[in-house]
């Protein structure tokens, strides 16, 4: 296609929002006009099931759960009074505690006020918090934040030791909607005894966001120990997409982020997209991208390619969103039809150095998504060059890429912002979410279920479960055995190899397993404990 027709079609499909002064631009992805005509009646079918969704339908037969993030950013449209006051109420509260926190009203039990954030969760829990913190969080901020996000010890080592003597100053924060998460139980108890070890008390410096209720673990800890606080979590937002409830907010506010202008931003863009005509709707515009490129079936990857720092983190924030909604084994009707969409990405220009050259001359697998920022920086840049500066540069790059991947036949979206601010990033989040529910439909799965999420939890739990059967004979007996002889002794032979995993592991961390023999051939080697 000439520059011309190219140029055409760049208007022909440009979408524009002067409110939230917003791009998005499908003109590189490869449909033509039949393609897109032919999409119509399934988009029809996608906008009255999202906007069912909106009115409160169960969206969630599994745990008969409405899907109600949209409700978090205009209380007007919740299904019921109850739900919008809850949501009112712990928005006041938020802005309360913050507003105490920061003016010393909330003080550590020594009478200092607070100076750091230990933020612990994982996935939705800590993707959010993490993608906006930074995006939008000053140099200095009112708190500084920290994540546990993990249950590996040497990271939860590192992140305490980044902390070092401030940890009597640092406020904890535990994110969990049912308090059973093993991972983010874990982080609370290692920060738990970090603070013990420093004679601190844990609890009194110590806030949740949980369901408040009895179905909630970390709740009933909250009020056996009497905690500093706690949040609400609602039953109806799931954890990839709840950076506009509490547990996006509440962090966000601490560290002195604008969340009225987060909200703001998301209710603008779903204002935007509940819009019926696809060419005007722009999350509408992804979706029938996405389906294209993949031919409804997820045969192409999302490359996330945001061309500022301080968006580096939305492609893992996106990675969860997209990937937990959209990777399904079963369709609405009961069939196998494994569907998703595979996220990855980096930051440009660092990827011109890294995986472009791929994607231009390799495998064909992908499509791109342009994240582009108009605004360089707050002061005016030095000119590196006559009438060139390092944002121009960084611009050209982009440009540069768009051009050559499709030079060469590779698809690419380009979402434009006219700067990275708490506005521009709740539209963003919000642009993504509803992204997600317009695709779903149209490949007809349920975006709002996790059974391999699950699957992985229970998995998990029955390879501990194992382990504490093998400590067990171990420990009561004195005499060395073989794996299978340990295997045999418990009667799960069938699980022949977890249990070496199992000792392997314990051994490489002097838990009493004392491992003899020839490593290569574990079946060969003698296990016995020694205190």
């Amino acid at each position: 296609m000439d520059n011309l027709r190219l140029w055409q079609r760049y208007q022909d499909w440009l979408y524009y929002h002067p409110t939230l002064d917003l791009y998005i631009d499908v003109s590189r992805m490869g449909f033509d006009d039949s393609f897109y005509e032919s999409m119509l009646p399934k988009f029809a079918v996608a906008f009255e099931s999202v906007a069912k969704l909106e009115q409160g339908a169960i969206a969630n037969p599994d745990e008969k759960r409405m899907v109600g993030h949209y409700w978090l950013r205009n209380t007007d449209i919740a299904p019921n009074q109850e739900i919008k006051r809850e949501i009112e109420d712990c928005l006041v509260k938020i802005k309360d505690f913050t507003q105490k926190v920061h003016s010393g009203a909330i003080k550590t039990p020594f009478g200092e006020k607070f100076t750091d954030l230990l933020s612990i969760g994982i996935g939705g829990s800590a993707l959010g918090p993490q993608f906006v913190s930074q995006a939008l969080a000053d140099i200095n901020p009112q708190l500084k934040i920290h994540f546990i996000d993990n249950t590996d010890p040497d990271g939860i080592d590192r992140t305490l030791t980044q902390i070092k003597d401030r940890l009597k100053t640092t406020l904890v924060l535990v994110i969990s909607k049912s308090g059973g998460t093993p991972e983010t139980r874990n982080g609370m108890l290692e920060a738990k005894h970090a603070y013990e070890k420093q004679g601190l008390n844990f609890a009194r410096q110590a806030v949740a966001i949980t369901m408040m209720d009895d179905s909630s673990k970390l709740y009933q800890i909250v009020q056996e120990e009497d905690w500093l606080d706690c949040f609400p979590m609602f039953d109806w937002v799931g954890g990839r997409t709840s950076e506009l409830s509490s547990v996006g907010l509440l962090p966000a506010a601490l560290e002195g982020i604008d969340i009225d202008a987060m909200l703001a931003g998301a209710k603008e863009m779903d204002i935007a997209t509940r819009e019926t005509n696809v060419k005007n709707n722009p999350s509408a515009l992804l979706a029938l991208s996405w389906y294209y490129a993949g031919n409804g079936r997820g045969e192409k990857d999302m490359v996330m390619l945001p061309y500022k720092d301080s968006l580096l983190l939305f492609s893992r924030y996106l990675q969860q969103l997209v990937m937990e909604s959209l990777g399904k084994e079963k369709d609405l009707d009961g069939n196998s039809v494994y569907q998703g969409i595979a996220v990855y990405g980096n930051k440009g220009s660092t990827d011109q150095h890294a995986y472009v050259q791929q994607l231009r001359e390799g495998i064909s697998n992908f499509f791109v998504t342009f994240i582009e920022v108009l605004k360089d920086r707050e002061t005016k840049s030095i000119e590196l060059e006559k009438n060139v500066t390092s944002g121009d540069y960084l611009s050209g790059f982009l440009q540069g890429t768009r051009q050559a991947l499709y030079d060469n036949g590779r698809d690419s979206i380009t979402v434009t912002v006219n700067e990275v601010t708490p506005y521009t990033v709740g539209a963003l989040i919000a642009l993504y979410e509803r992204a997600v529910s317009i695709y779903a439909y149209l490949v007809n799965i349920n975006a709002y279920h996790q059974p391999g999420v699950e699957a992985g939890k229970k998995a998990a739990a029955s390879i501990l479960a194992l382990q504490k059967e093998v400590l067990d004979l171990i420990q009561n007996n004195s005499q060395s055995l073989t794996i299978q002889e340990i295997a045999d002794k418990i009667d799960k032979s069938q699980d022949i190899e977890a249990i070496y995993k199992i000792l392997r592991h314990l051994s490489a961390n002097n838990r009493g397993i004392h491992l003899e023999g020839d490593r290569i051939s574990p079946s060969n080697l003698q296990v016995k404990y020694m205190k």
